[in-house]
Formats: C-alpha cells, structure tokens, sequence
C-alpha cells in the first residue's frame, strides 16, 4: 500500500492510497464466504458455491464491492498510523480507481486537530474579586436561617403580606377548565414570587372562605405560555412568626450553644464560598487570557456538529424538562434568534479552541492521570448527573465514555499548570494564592469537559464506507 497526505488548510487534509490488488485477497476471500452464506444455487450445497459460480450468477462487481467496503477501514486506518494524523470524526471518501486484479485507488478527505503551537503562559496576569464578607451578609445567611425555623398559626384576619394561606386554584383558558389546571391544598407564602404572576394581589385581603379570580400567564403544564382566568379560594390564612435570635435559636437551629458561634460559622461558610467563586473566577479569567494567546484554527464540520449538539441538548433536553419552547426561552431571556445563533457559535468555538489548547498543553508538560484521579472525578460527575458512581460508571464504560473522561482530568491539570504560573491579584492588589487543590479542580471542570460533538467523534471508530 502506498499512500500520500496533501494539506487542504489547517484543519482538514487529503488522503491519498493506492492498495495493490494482492493486498485485497484476505478481503475478497471474505466477500466469497459472505455471499456463500446469503445466497442459494441449485446444484450446490449452502456454503459450498465456487467463486466462479457466483461471479457467473451474481457478477464479480458485488463481490468486489463487498470486498472493498470490508477492506477500506482498514487501508485508511494503515494510511492515517503511516502519516501520524490526529484524524477528527469520519472521512468522505472516494474510490478513485478499481481495476480487477490491478489495483484499488481511493481518497479519503477528514478533518484533523490543527497544530498549536503554546507561547510562553508564564506572564499572563489577571484580577480576580476580593473574599470580602461584611457584616451585612453574615446577618441575611442567619436571618434566612431564622426563615426556616418559622412555625405558623391559623388567624381569623384577612390575609397580609408574609402570611402563609391555603388555597385551592382553578385555571380556565378559553372558557375550558385545564385538565391539569386545578390544585387543591396548595401551601403559598404570599410575596414569595414562587406561583403565578398577580396571585398576591388576588388573595391579600381575603379571609378564609375568600374566592378571586385574576387572569394570569401560565408558567408550565398543558398550557404554557397562554393566558389563563385563575379562580383563587382561600381555605385557611396562617401567620408567620419567627423564632428569638439569641442562644436558644442556635441551638435549635445548628450544632453551636451560643448565637455568636453560630455568625462565627455562618461567616466562615460564606468565607469559604467566597474563595470558591474566586478559585472560579481565576480559572476562567486565565483561560481567557491563555487562549488569546493561541492561535487556534476550528473545523467547520466540528464546529456545526458542536453548535448543533448545543441546540438539540437545549431544547429536548432542558428546556423540554421544564416546559418550555426556544422560542418562549428566547422570549424570557430578552433575546432574538440572531443573537442566540451568534451567542451559541461563540460558546462553541470557545469549548473547542479549550480543548485544543489543552490537550496540547497536556502533551507539552507530558501530563497523565492516574486511577485515584479519575475516579475522584468519576464521584463529582455521578453527583452532578443524579446517578449513583456505581450507575454512573457503568454507564460510561457501556458508552465507551472513560478516554472522554480520562481527558477532562488531564485538561484540568493543564489548565492548574498555567494558572499556578499566572499572577492573580485581588481587586485590593492583593497576591492570591490558590492552594485549595480540591476546589481548584472543581472549577476547572466546566471549562475542560469536552465539547459534546467533540468527544462523540473522538470515542467512535472510523468506519469509512465506499
């Protein structure tokens, strides 16, 4: 076999082999036991049919057919090994050339990783948001702890705001009752936003027995999106009332004696939190940085793959889940179709450029991940995707899923060597050191997982067909 490369542009070449014809003999002897076995000839048990027969029945063009079809997976993966390609997803390819007993010519056209070359990452400077915690926000953590230690009493008063009633809801969209538009005994705190627009202006004032009717978008259901006359009665109005803030309610309400242990550990928990949002912050600002530095060339059919897996887990995925259109999702988030493609073609681009960059920078500083390593990550994304580690890591051993995993671990230790060499300051001028190496690899996550398209081309098997 003989076989040349010809650079289209950076990120997709040409393939170019010829296979002498003694080279297809395992192949064809393949075709002749297939069609043996699919085919019936009077005169000749099943199995049992010379070549000459069925090249006389059925015409040596099937059978060469069948044989090339079998041997071009392996001739273009001999073809891509020999060239030492990072081939992308699956070629287009053409027979050139099949002359029996002669030859077998074929070009094979597939996109490849570009090369990258990583400059100098050491002098890259970014600012990051103070860990500041004021008294103010120590107060709020401990009063919406207080929140959820309110006890309620029914009241014979008309309802105000903050009052917890009962209610029953009725919901008629065109004059018709919904089939999954009544609720009966629902629980609602009024002025917590957490049910329909306009509900609070409906039941204050209303005392037990009390009906109102308002009209009202529906948010979710049968009917989202419309326009639905809400029928309201309230069955019963309870007031709020709120525990003392003093030592009794911490030690109702947490592990500590004394009030003021508790806003000791309620300012450290948001201290904590704080340096996360920080961890965070640093790793996206100097992946920002570092891929201004790289010039990276993106595949068209990557990138189209990409934006069109971003589109189709959005909308039969998320935005299925919670009863939604793309076109209503646009609605609410002020945006129109144009700026949704653009929004979505950049975020795309940016995953992939990441992952190219990456990856190279995992080859550079010779980066490996070791079992302890993923299976840490292995736990974080079983917790993140609601299946147990033992599910979770059947399934993505059955999907043929753990290089994909395997290489979100080595792009987050990448991405931890270049932020170690970046210098990251506060908005106070201050030197901050991350040194929290399970919070560090946290954040990296969502800016090192693959690209969906992106990782699906790269666990499938090539399988060129003719």
């Amino acid at each position: 076999m003989k076989s040349a490369v010809e650079t289209l542009n950076p990120t997709r070449v040409r393939l170019t082999v010829e296979v002498p014809f003694e080279e297809l003999k395992a192949s064809l002897d393949a075709a002749y036991k297939k069609i043996n076995q699919q085919v019936t000839v009077k005169g000749f048990r099943k199995g049992k049919i010379p070549a000459r027969i069925i090249d006389q029945r059925f015409g040596r063009g099937a059978v060469l057919e069948e044989a090339v079809n079998d041997a071009l997976p392996k001739f273009y993966t001999d073809a891509v090994n020999e060239a030492e390609l990072n081939v992308l997803g699956q070629p287009d390819v053409d027979i050139t050339e099949l002359k029996d007993n002669e030859l077998l010519s074929f070009t094979a056209e597939v996109d490849v990783r570009p090369t990258i070359e990583i400059p100098d990452y050491s002098g890259i400077e970014v600012e990051v948001d103070a860990v500041e915690v004021a008294d103010e926000d120590v107060e709020k953590a401990v009063s919406d702890l207080r929140e959820r230690f309110a006890s309620t009493s029914p009241v014979e008063r008309a309802a105000e705001d903050g009052d917890v009633v009962t209610i029953d809801l009725e919901a008629k969209v065109d004059g018709e009752v919904l089939e999954d538009g009544v609720a009966n005994g629902v629980s609602y705190t009024i002025g917590s936003g957490e049910l329909l627009d306009g509900i609070d202006d409906a039941v204050k004032g209303l005392e037990a027995g009390g009906e109102a009717t308002f009209t009202s978008e529906l948010k979710g259901g049968s009917a989202a999106g419309k326009e639905a006359e809400v029928t309201v009665k309230v069955t019963q109005v309870a007031a709020r009332e709120l525990p003392e803030l003093d030592d009794d309610f911490a030690q109702l309400a947490s592990e500590f004696d004394t009030l003021e242990e508790l806003k000791a550990d309620s300012r450290k928990r948001l201290e904590n939190m704080k340096q996360y949002d920080q961890a965070t912050q640093a790793q996206e600002r100097v992946l920002e940085k570092l891929l201004e530095l790289v010039e990276v060339p993106v595949p068209e059919k990557l990138l189209e793959d990409e934006i069109n897996t971003r589109k189709h887990n959005l909308e039969h995925h998320q935005l299925g889940q919670m009863g939604l259109t793309l076109d209503k999702y646009l609605e609410l988030q002020g945006k129109t179709a144009e700026e949704f493609e653009t929004e979505t073609r950049e975020a795309a681009i940016k995953g992939i450029k990441t992952q190219f960059v990456l990856d190279e920078l995992v080859n550079k500083e010779k980066l490996n991940v070791n079992q302890e390593e993923l299976t840490e990550h292995l736990m974080r994304r079983a917790a993140g995707s609601g299946m147990s580690p033992d599910q979770f890591a059947q399934a993505v051993v059955e999907g043929g899923q753990v290089p994909m995993l395997v290489g979100e671990v080595a792009r987050g230790k990448a991405l931890a060597v270049v932020v170690e060499a970046a210098t990251i300051k506060d908005t106070n001028g201050e030197v901050v050191d991350l040194d929290d190496e399970e919070d560090e690899e946290e954040a990296t996550e969502a800016a090192t997982e693959a690209p969906e398209a992106e990782a699906e081309s790269e666990t499938t098997e090539e399988k060129p067909e003719a």
